[in-house]
């Protein structure tokens, strides 16, 4: 949150332990600057070598694909073993890793922490003592569940229902949280 909300400054050299979906984000956003082109139309087809006009076969431009570096070196780390970005929706994780692709984010798995000190993020991997020298290493693992409203709408009297990320928030899991809130409604 302190990356997001702008309260810390973050480098040139990103380190991130986690590798789900809250690491992912984080990812895309540390690799980006500027306008999303998420937000311009022609300028998201053109990252993507589409052609609007359909002159191409399939629509597609691959080779006039235009990539915009990343404004920082990133690597994602995780401990677990299979594919970063295994457990992201079927639909949408494979757009997900295309574009840290692109940025050059590098995938470190099946690693474990050591610390965190002035040198970086000691690890290990495959039995091997490592040190990645970052300025800046950012923890997207080990969420709690964030219940601040919980306590005082009790207090005021207000019936409350906690689901999604407050109820459980380990491995974050939005069908989850939408399939509570879809119960509740009904109910409700």
């Amino acid at each position: 949150m302190d990356v997001l909300k702008g309260q810390k400054p973050v480098g040139k050299r990103v380190a991130i332990i986690g590798a789900g979906a809250i690491g992912f984000d984080i990812a895309e956003y540390l690799t980006h600057q500027g306008e999303s082109t998420a937000l311009n139309i022609d300028a998201w087809l053109q990252e993507w070598g589409i052609d609007k006009t359909l002159k191409s076969r399939a629509g597609i431009e691959g080779k006039k694909a235009v990539s915009h570096p990343s404004p920082r070196e990133v690597f994602m780390f995780k401990r677990s073993k299979g594919k970063f970005g295994g457990n992201l929706g079927k639909t949408t994780g494979w757009i997900h890793r295309a574009t840290l692709k692109k940025k050059k984010v590098q995938f470190i798995g099946e690693v474990s922490y050591t610390k965190i000190d002035d040198q970086g993020l000691h690890y290990t991997q495959n039995e091997e003592h490592k040190i990645l020298e970052a300025d800046t290493i950012v923890i997207c693992a080990g969420q709690i569940p964030h219940r601040v409203l919980y306590e005082p709408l009790l207090a005021a009297g207000k019936k409350v229902h906690v689901i999604g990320g407050a109820d459980v928030a380990a491995e974050l899991d939005a069908k989850r949280a939408i399939n509570q809130g879809s119960r509740l409604a009904a109910i409700l």
